[in-house]
C-alpha cells in the first residue's frame, strides 16, 4: 500500500488560540476567587435548567461541573478556532481524516437508515447501500438460526454462540450482550473468547455441547494472531468432541461439513475464510473505514443480532443514529455532546487531571467502563498530531470505573477526599428489568438514592462546622470534612434498552472525537498497539532456540530462562 501524502487539513494549535489564552485567564480567576459549586448554585437559581440537556431518552445534567456559563462560552470559542464543526462535517462526508492510514472514518454510516441509500458516495462506493446489503444478509442468517432452520451437523438447533475476537472485535459485543441480557428471547446464549491464554477458550467451552454450538470468528483480515489461534483451537475442540460423541467419524468429508455447520466468519478475507473451512457465503464483511473500537454496530455485532434478534439490533442502530444527527445538527452552545468533550479538555489541560471515572448505576453496564477504556484511550492516547508534528498539550485521560454501588465500597474514598480531582460520569436509569422489594422497600429506589446522593456529596461536601454540629471530637473533624467541588455529570435514562445502549456508545464516540480535534490528533489510528505484537512474534522462537534467545536483551533472557526451568 502506498504511503499517504501529508494531510492538507492541518490541525490548529489550540494552545496558540485566543480562546485558549482566555481560558487560561478564566481558570486562574476561578482558582484565585475560590468560587465553589455551592456558591454558584446559591447565586444562580436557573443553573440546573441552563446546564441540563435532553439527548434522546436521556437527561444529562452538567450543573455539577466546575464550569460557569462563561466557561462554556469560552470552550465553544475554542471549538470554533480549532474548526471542530468543519472537522466533524469532513468526517460525516467521508473525507480521509484518518491521515496516517489515508482512510475515511465512517462509523456513523453504519447506522444511517436505508432511506439514505445513494446519499453518501465515498471512494466510488455507495456506502449506505453497502451497509444495508450486509445488514440484510446478517438479518436473514439470524432469522434462520433463531427459528431453528439452521441446524448443526447432527440436526440439532443452535443454543450457544461463541464469538471469538479481540480488542474492538470483542469488547463491544461483550459489553452490549451483558447490557441487554433481559432482551434475549430465542433461547440462545452467547460466550466470548478473546484472550490467547488457553484458559479463556477452555473455560468457555468445557461445558458446551458441540452439537448445539456455533462459533463466530471475528477478524477483518482473518490474520489476527490471537483470534486465529483461538479459532484453530476451537475447530480442534469441535471435531474432537463430535468424534468422541460418535456424531462424525473424523473423516475429512465429515470434518469439513461439521466446520461449515458450526463456524461462520466476520471478515472480508474470503480466501482465508474458505481456507479455514468456513463457507464464504457465511462470511459477513465490514470495511477499512470502520475502526475496531467503532465496529460493534457493524457485522462485528452479529452475535448480538443472533441473541436479541434483527428488530432489536435495528433499534440499537437507531440509538446511534439519533446521537449522530443531534451532534451534526445542534449548535455548539446547545450541543451537550460537544460540551461534554470540551469539558474533558477543560479538566485535562487546565486542571491537570489525569483520569476520568465512569460509574454506571446499573449492573447490566458493568462492562461499560472497560469498553470505554479502549474507545477513549486507544483513540486519544497519542503524542503526535495528525500532521506528524508533536502535540502541544496534554492529551487523553485514563478512563476507569465500576458499577455502583460496588464502587462505593472500593474507590469512592479517593474521589471524595483524595488529593486528585477525578471528574466522574454517573449513569442510571429510571426503570429496571427487575423490581425487587424487601417488605415495603423499593430496592431500585434505594439504589437510585445512592446515585442521587453521590453526586450531591461530591459537589457540595460537608464543612467543618457541619461535622462539629454532629458532635464529632475536634481532633477528628478534619478527617470527616468533605471539601466538595468534585465535578460530576449525571446521565439519567428512562430504561436500558437496545436504543439506549446505542445512544450511550455514540455519545462517548463523539466526545472522544471532540477531544481529538482540540488536541489535533488522529483519533482513528492505533500504532501504539503494534510494537509489542511485533516483538512477541520475534521472541516466540527464542523460547526454545538458544541462538534466537541470545539476540534478546538480558531481562528477556532471564525471564525465558525462568520459564524453561519451571515449565512442567
Amino acid at each position: 500500500m502506498a504511503l499517504p501524502t501529508a494531510p492538507n487539513f492541518l490541525p490548529t494549535d489550540a494552545t496558540q488560540t485566543k480562546a485558549w489564552r482566555a481560558l487560561t485567564d478564566h481558570y486562574i480567576n476561578l482558582k484565585d476567587t475560590k468560587d465553589t459549586l455551592k456558591k454558584w448554585f446559591a447565586e444562580d437559581p436557573e443553573r440546573v435548567q441552563n446546564f441540563t440537556f435532553e439527548l434522546d431518552q436521556f437527561l444529562i445534567d452538567l450543573s455539577k461541573n466546575l464550569a460557569t456559563q462563561e466557561t462554556l462560552d469560552l470552550l465553544c470559542n475554542l471549538a470554533k478556532e480549532v474548526k471542530l464543526e468543519e472537522r466533524r462535517d469532513a468526517m460525516y462526508a467521508g473525507k480521509h481524516i484518518n491521515t496516517t492510514e489515508d482512510r475515511a472514518v465512517l462509523h456513523t454510516a453504519l447506522r444511517r437508515p436505508a432511506s439514505e441509500v445513494g446519499t453518501l458516495i465515498v471512494d466510488g462506493q455507495d456506502v449506505v447501500a453497502d451497509v444495508h446489503q450486509t445488514l440484510n444478509k446478517m438479518y436473514a442468517f439470524c432469522d434462520r438460526v433463531r427459528s431453528g432452520e439452521w441446524k448443526g451437523i447432527s440436526g440439532k438447533p443452535i443454543k450457544t454462540v461463541v464469538s471469538i475476537g479481540i480488542g474492538g472485535s470483542d469488547l463491544g459485543p461483550v459489553m452490549v450482550y451483558e447490557a441487554l441480557k433481559p432482551f434475549a428471547d430465542a433461547g440462545i446464549t452467547a460466550r466470548f473468547v478473546s484472550n490467547i491464554d488457553p484458559a479463556d477458550l477452555g473455560e468457555k467451552t468445557k461445558d458446551l455441547d458441540p452439537e448445539t454450538t456455533l462459533f463466530i470468528i471475528v477478524s477483518k483480515t482473518f490474520t489476527t494472531l490471537e483470534t486465529l489461534t483461538n479459532a484453530r483451537c476451537a475447530r480442534t475442540w469441535l471435531l474432537e468432541k463430535l468424534t468422541e460423541q460418535g456424531v462424525i467419524d473424523g473423516s475429512n468429508v465429515q470434518n469439513a461439513e461439521a466446520i461449515r455447520k458450526h463456524f461462520v466468519a466476520v471478515s472480508t478475507a474470503l480466501n482465508l475464510v474458505e481456507d479455514f473451512g468456513i463457507d464464504p457465503e457465511n462470511a459477513f464483511g465490514f470495511w477499512n473505514w470502520v475502526g475496531g473500537r467503532y465496529s460493534v454496530d457493524s457485522a462485528v455485532g452479529l452475535v448480538l443480532a443472533l441473541v436479541f434478534g434483527p428488530q432489536r439490533f435495528a433499534e440499537f442502530l437507531s440509538g446511534f443514529n439519533a446521537v449522530d444527527e443531534y451532534f451534526k445538527n445542534t449548535p455548539l452552545r446547545q450541543n451537550v455532546v460537544a460540551l461534554m468533550g470540551l469539558l474533558n479538555v477543560w479538566y485535562v489541560n487546565f486542571f491537570g487531571v489525569a483520569s476520568h471515572a465512569v460509574l454506571p448505576y446499573s449492573q447490566y453496564l458493568h462492562r461499560f467502563p472497560a469498553y470505554l477504556q479502549q474507545l477513549t484511550m486507544e483513540s486519544n492516547g497519542k503524542s503526535t498530531r495528525w500532521d506528524g508534528t508533536a502535540v502541544t498539550s496534554k492529551t487523553g485521560e485514563i478512563f476507569w470505573g465500576e458499577a455502583g454501588t460496588n464502587g462505593q465500597h472500593a474507590f469512592y474514598q479517593l474521589i471524595h477526599q483524595g488529593t486528585q480531582i477525578i471528574p466522574a460520569d454517573f449513569i442510571a436509569f429510571a426503570n429496571t428489568a427487575f423490581a425487587s422489594k424487601d417488605a415495603d422497600l423499593d430496592v431500585h429506589e434505594l439504589f437510585l438514592s445512592n446515585f442521587f446522593a453521590q453526586t450531591k456529596a461530591l459537589a457540595f461536601g460537608k464543612t467543618a462546622d457541619e461535622v462539629r454540629a454532629e458532635g464529632t471530637p475536634e481532633w477528628m473533624v478534619p478527617a470527616r470534612v468533605f471539601e466538595g467541588n468534585r465535578p460530576t455529570t449525571s446521565i439519567f435514562g428512562k430504561e436500558l434498552n437496545p436504543r439506549a445502549i446505542g445512544t450511550l456508545i455514540a455519545l462517548y464516540e463523539h466526545i472522544t472525537f471532540v477531544e481529538g480535534v482540540v488536541w489535533g490528533i488522529d483519533s482513528y489510528d492505533q500504532w501504539g498497539v503494534e510494537l509489542g505484537k511485533q516483538l512477541a512474534k520475534q521472541i516466540f522462537p527464542a523460547i526454545h532456540n538458544d541462538e534466537e534467545l541470545a539476540k534478546q536483551d538480558a531481562s528477556t533472557q532471564s525471564l525465558v530462562a525462568f520459564y524453561r526451568k519451571n515449565r512442567r
